[in-house]
Order: C-alpha cells, then sequence, then structure tokens
C-alpha cells in the first residue's frame, strides 16, 4: 500500500492506494499555504494517518505529486507562485515520520505515469499526457520512462508559443498555449468579445453548456478552443511522433465539442510525420487521477514500474 498525497494551491488530497491502483481510502483539506510548510506537513501527516488507519493497512512507502516547480530527486520545492513561502522545503521530510521510502514529481508527470501504466495510455512506450484545466501541464513517457530535462527538470509543454502576438501569459510571454487554450483562455476571450458586459463572467464549463444550446458566440469560443487545441498538439506530434496522446483535466469534461475539430487541425499540421498512428485519448482514471498518480510516482520511482 502506498500512502499518495497530492499537493494543490488549494486543497491537500491524500489516499491509499494499492499496487493495482485502487484507492482504498481517502481525506482532503485546504492547502492553506499561507500558514507555513510546518503547518501544511503537519496537516498531511494528520491526513496519512487518517486514511492508513482507515484502510486499515501498513504504508510501504508515500509517493507525492505536487503543484510548482521542483527537484524530484531530492524533493525540493523550487517555485513559490502556487506555494507562496515554501520554497526550498522538501515534503519528502513525511519519510522520516513515517520512517518509509518516499518520491515526488511535478503533478503533470504523476498523471502522465498514472495515464501510461494503469489508465488510458496502458501499454504504450511513447506517450504525451496533457492535462488542459485553468492552466496547461502534462507529462512525457518515453521508452516506458518518464522524461526529464537539464537538470531532472520537467517540460512545460503548455508554454510553448503558438502566436507572439497573442495575450500575455503568466510566464511573461504572448500567445503561449497556456493563454490561448486553456478554460481560462476561454473564459477570458468570451467575455472580452461581448459587446454588452453584465453579470458575472461565466466559467468555460457555461461557456461550453450555451454552446451546446447553439449559443453563437459561445459556438464560436468553443471552435477557437478546438483549434488552438489541435494546434498545440499537432505540434507534440511533430515533436514526439508518440503512440498516444492522453486529454485530462476538467476542460476533457466537454471534450465532444472540440475533439472533431482538434483531429481536423492535427491532420493539417501533421504532413511529415505518421499523425494517423497517433492515438488520441481521453484520460480514463476518474476523480482518483492524482492519487493514483501519486501512488505510481513511488512505483516509478522504487517500484518495478517501467523496469
Amino acid at each position: 500500500m502506498i500512502a499518495a498525497v497530492d499537493i494543490g494551491g488549494t486543497k491537500i488530497a491524500v489516499g491509499m492506494v494499492d499496487d493495482r491502483g485502487k484507492v482504498l481510502s481517502r481525506a482532503e483539506a485546504p492547502t492553506e499555504a499561507e500558514r507555513g510548510y510546518p503547518s501544511a506537513l503537519q496537516k498531511i501527516s494528520g491526513l496519512v494517518r487518517t486514511v492508513a488507519s482507515d484502510a486499515g493497512r501498513a504504508i510501504r512507502g508515500i509517493g507525492i505529486g505536487s503543484t510548482g516547480m521542483l527537484d524530484p530527486m531530492t524533493g525540493v520545492l523550487a517555485d513559490a507562485d502556487f506555494l507562496p513561502g515554501w520554497e526550498g522545503k522538501n515534503p519528502e521530510d513525511l519519510s522520516r515520520e513515517f520512517g518509509v521510502s518516499a518520491a515526488m514529481e511535478n503533478d503533470g508527470d504523476a498523471g502522465a505515469l498514472a495515464e501510461a501504466y494503469l489508465g488510458a495510455g496502458k501499454g504504450k512506450r511513447r506517450l504525451v499526457y496533457v492535462t488542459v484545466g485553468t492552466g496547461i501541464g502534462g507529462g512525457v513517457i518515453l521508452d516506458g520512462q518518464l522524461y526529464r530535462g537539464v537538470a531532472m527538470s520537467h517540460p512545460e509543454i503548455g508554454h510553448h508559443v503558438l502566436d507572439a502576438a497573442g495575450p500575455e501569459c503568466s510566464c511573461g510571454l504572448r500567445g503561449c498555449w497556456e493563454a490561448l487554450a486553456a478554460g481560462s483562455a476561454m473564459e477570458k476571450w468570451y467575455q472580452a468579445s461581448l459587446r454588452e458586459q453584465s453579470g458575472r463572467p461565466l466559467t468555460a464549463q457555461q461557456i461550453c453548456e450555451l454552446a451546446r444550446e447553439g449559443k453563437e458566440l459561445a459556438k464560436r469560443a468553443v471552435e477557437r478552443e478546438g483549434y488552438y487545441l489541435g494546434l498545440g498538439l499537432a505540434n507534440l506530434i511533430n515533436l514526439f511522433v508518440p503512440d498516444a496522446i492522453v486529454l485530462g483535466g476538467g476542460m476533457m469534461q466537454s471534450a465532444e465539442l472540440y475533439l472533431g475539430q482538434i483531429r481536423e487541425v492535427i491532420q493539417k499540421g501533421c504532413r511529415f510525420v505518421p499523425a494517423e498512428k497517433t492515438e488520441i485519448a481521453l484520460a480514463s482514471l476518474g476523480d482518483d487521477s492524482n492519487l493514483i498518480g501519486a501512488a505510481m510516482v513511488w512505483q516509478h520511482r522504487f517500484g518495478t514500474v517501467g523496469r
């Protein structure tokens, strides 16, 4: 049994996960990063004890998936944007407290491991996992192994530029994939396109619902979403020519609205590689995917996964 810890900017979830990816118990609490790292570590420790007790099983190891930049070999957090005051801290401190080994990865890489070995990408040696929500992230699996860049860094696939004259991105550049195709990008475009702005801004899911009802501006927003998602995916196919791309995240709840256009853009944009051999699949692990991913981080580091 692996104690899986998913650290997000607003919520921390913990669960006990077996080697088949089944979550036997789970608990969660607000992150409250502003209260400081020691407070959060104490909270996580309490959640781990709770889920272990609920599952009635001993902990073999601890797997952690965390938002933000980090060093996966040391466990040290490098980016404080999402977790202010946590820079230089190490959630693998849990290892000492529970007397077991611990491993941590960026949450996008954790999701990639989950889908590659237990989800829609199972059996695929070359896989790109893309999660589309408020932002765009993901991870890359090559020859069964998690791809790492120089200094063991995590590829930020949401920050390749599609339109240098496009909207400003949180990273400081303009026209990144995230700034054009994330859920927040759809919301901003829709609000800016309204001639008369009234009431509170709509969420991406509300816009998608209006598109299903045939509302013209919402349909245009969905068409734009499909185009830019397809363009970014075409770039990934041209770069990696993977066996599969697995799409997850909140925006994929409305995938049927733009999957057709995504495939059209890929077909047009990938003339020199066999793009038809790259399967486009939806993530299959559901609400437990982050916890399963965190457990797979430990399995990938210390278990038999990928070997």
